[in-house]
């Protein structure tokens, strides 16, 4: 498991190396587990990286990366399915491991809410179902639509495969107009095995867990097959209502059973931490003898009114937390390591495992993280904490997980053979042959060779056509592998050169195996359609080191058009001056991900890449979100002193509603400071700068003002 006890002895540029290790490693995980049913990574060990992750950006919080894991929900929907925009978000829960986790979210909750500890403060507990969520939305009460969390905003539409649930009713009375249930979809234990022998008997794939074969069957194209395997839905929330179901969390589960869904027995009303935590170990004791997976489980503010005031973090809600059951480990040989290069030239090493299957799961490969993880020791001989002097031939201890990935946890040096030697970590790029350098500080080695390794070129274009990024039907990693192959495409501009290249295209592209007329036609098609492309798909598409997809969603959203931001990065390329000042003081934006924009548009021969990129495209400028009728959108303002009327907390995420800025600190720029007993130096501050200053009733009066 990932450990966070080293966290404080990290420096700047090695905790930056780790956040862009956990964030590749956490994207990759998720798309596996949602998208791809198919997970790479324990849900200990995924929930071990997430914490080490969060602990990282607490140390160093302005090192947090733009495509932080802490600020993504889910994964994109896989191609087959139409989109649901989910009206009101799916998010995740944030997780508790211990008891002491517990007890620090009552006292978050309370101090949000201004509540003393002796006040009276309900939670429900229930099991956590390690399944699939699902969104029911009925109208009339009728079903009208089903569809997956996706990536929290966006799901699958699986209606058909729905409705072939036993549990989930296609028709309820007395439900309000809207209604949309949320649950979890499920196989039991005795139903999964009796599938898995079916499809052996039918020399079909069998699956790996429940958790798998209830998402695999779910997302099936053709509902007749969901309809064959048995499937079963809990109901736990609810996301849009027309009317509220009830005051109270287990008032709501109560009323949904009533409308004849299923709701999990061991859901109960607890008083306290104390209560929780003792519902758990119960649930705990009775794991093995349920007839379905569980993975922990849910504690949730019972007052519906106190969650509503409580509200959400960017992917999270306050109101509740995932207390997690600890994890399982197996011990197996290490046969082999070998190093991948990533697109951004990293040489990552793989352990690869002779496999070994815990709690049904098959176990053939595992992260090594970076040079120093498997030798023990850093770039200057010293012993690092976690580091394992991992050889080949070596027994291993991994975490439960998917097919591939798990992280080797431990080492059994009393049965290394004598002649087991340690691993020697190339200087040189495997695919290329170029220098892999390591950069002062960092814990990872890079490929120099840029666009000329394949292996950064190849993945370069993958990421250019990634779902979140261009997204050209037709063009996947298969394709851009292909036509690389075949020096068809080099860079991003020649993919929308391509049917100019060769006359129509069509001739060249359907002679090519696996190719016909009509997908040859479809493909020239698709690349136009997406000549009409947002500044914020753009910018992720660059795959500029650093910046994400929240990143690019944030440079986008201020900037505006694609004229503004080109010239303000060519303004700052010499990082100082007003444009330069304006880049970092986006929120969001630090001192890294700034230089890695202004160095990616200096650079003349990437830059000459971009310019000829942009020549064949349509950038679409951002719509600004509409705060008409706000007195202070666009405003920033600073909160200082002990507000009385709300927390520090809902004050700041009702200005932010409004489109307001706040920001911690007090300059030329602030347009407003509130002040409320207690308040000092910035109050000061403002003050001396002439800015605005009102107290605590003033600040209200402005904003609830008609």
């Amino acid at each position: 498991m990932a450990s966070i006890s080293d966290i404080d002895g990290l420096d700047e540029a090695t905790a930056r190396a780790e956040l862009a290790r956990l964030a590749k490693i956490l994207q990759q995980a998720n798309a596996a587990y949602h998208t791809k049913d198919d997970p790479e990574i324990s849900d200990a060990e995924y929930d071990s990286l997430k914490r080490r992750n969060a602990a990282l950006e607490a140390r160093f919080p302005h090192l947090k990366r733009a495509d932080s894991p802490s600020d993504q929900v889910g994964a994109p929907v896989a191609e087959g399915f139409s989109k649901v925009s989910h009206a009101v978000a799916m998010l995740s829960l944030s997780n508790a491991f211990d008891e002491a986790d517990i007890t620090d979210f009552d006292g978050r909750v309370r101090k949000y809410l201004g509540l003393a500890q002796d006040r009276a403060l309900a939670y429900t507990a229930e099991p956590k179902i390690d399944g699939l969520s699902l969104s029911l939305r009925y109208e009339g009460g009728a079903l009208v639509q089903a569809a997956t969390r996706g990536d929290g905003a966006v799901g699958e539409n699986v209606t058909a495969n729905a409705r072939t649930i036993t549990d989930i009713p296609g028709q309820i009375d007395e439900a309000p107009d809207i209604l949309e249930v949320r649950g979890e979809v499920y196989m039991s234990h005795p139903d999964f095995e009796a599938l898995n022998t079916r499809q052996s008997q039918n020399g079909a794939k069998t699956f790996a867990n429940p958790r798998n074969a209830a998402a695999g069957s779910l997302r099936q194209l053709d509902s007749s097959i969901t309809r064959s395997r048995p499937l079963r839905f809990f109901a736990y929330a609810w996301g849009e209502l027309s009317e509220p179901l009830a005051d109270t969390q287990m008032a709501a589960i109560d009323r949904l059973r009533a409308l004849g869904f299923a709701t999990n027995p061991l859901t109960k009303l607890c008083n306290g931490p104390g209560e929780m935590v003792d519902h758990y170990r119960l649930i705990e004791e009775q794991r093995a003898t349920l007839e379905y997976d569980i993975d922990g489980v849910v504690y949730k503010v019972n007052a519906l009114d106190l969650q509503d005031r409580l509200g959400f973090r960017s992917t999270t809600p306050r109101w509740a937390i995932a207390h997690k059951f600890p994890a399982e480990l197996a011990w197996t040989r290490l046969e082999a390591i070998d190093i991948q290069v990533g697109r951004t030239g990293a040489l990552s090493p793989v352990a690869r495992l002779s496999p070994v299957t815990v709690g049904g799961v098959v176990v053939s490969n595992a992260t090594l993280h970076n040079e120093d993880y498997i030798a023990g020791r850093d770039s200057k001989g010293q012993p690092i904490r976690d580091g394992k002097d991992i050889r080949v031939g070596d027994w291993v201890q991994v975490y439960r997980a998917g097919d591939v990935i798990p992280k080797v946890a431990d080492v059994d040096l009393s049965k290394r053979s004598s002649d087991a030697q340690p691993f020697v970590f190339p200087d040189h790029c495997p695919e290329c042959d170029s220098d892999a350098i390591r950069e002062p500080g960092d814990a990872v080695r890079r490929c120099i060779g840029g666009l000329i390794c394949p292996a950064q070129a190849v993945e370069k274009l993958k990421h250019f056509v990634s779902r979140a990024a261009f997204d050209i039907e037709g063009l996947g990693a298969k394709q851009v592998e292909q036509f690389y192959t075949d020096g068809w495409i080099r860079e991003p501009a020649d993919i929308f050169s391509l049917s100019a290249r060769f006359g129509s295209g069509l001739q060249q592209l359907r002679n090519k195996e696996g190719w016909g007329e009509k997908s040859a036609s479809n493909l020239f098609d698709a690349i136009d359609e997406k000549r009409s492309i947002s500044l914020s798909r753009l910018l992720f598409s660059l795959g500029i080191r650093h910046v994400g997809e929240a990143a690019s969603n944030m440079i986008a959203m201020h900037y505006g058009s694609w004229e503004r931001f080109d010239e303000a990065m060519q303004s700052a390329s010499d990082q100082a001056g007003p444009a330069w000042d304006d880049l970092i003081g986006i929120d969001g934006v630090g001192e890294s991900m700034a230089t890695s924009l202004t160095q990616a548009f200096a650079q003349p021969a990437e830059r000459a890449s971009i310019e000829r990129l942009v020549a064949e495209l349509s950038i679409q400028s951002v719509a600004r979100p509409d705060t008409t009728g706000s007195p202070v959108a666009g405003k920033t303002v600073v909160f200082t002193g002990t507000l009385e009327k709300m927390t520090r907390a809902e004050a700041k995420a009702r200005a932010e509603r409004l489109g307001a800025k706040v920001s911690g600190s007090v300059s030329a720029k602030t347009d407003l400071v509130i002040a409320g007993p207690g308040a000092g130096s910035k109050a000061k501050k403002a003050a001396d700068l002439g800015v605005e200053l009102i107290d605590e009733d003033a600040w209200l009066a402005l904003i609830e003002s008609p």
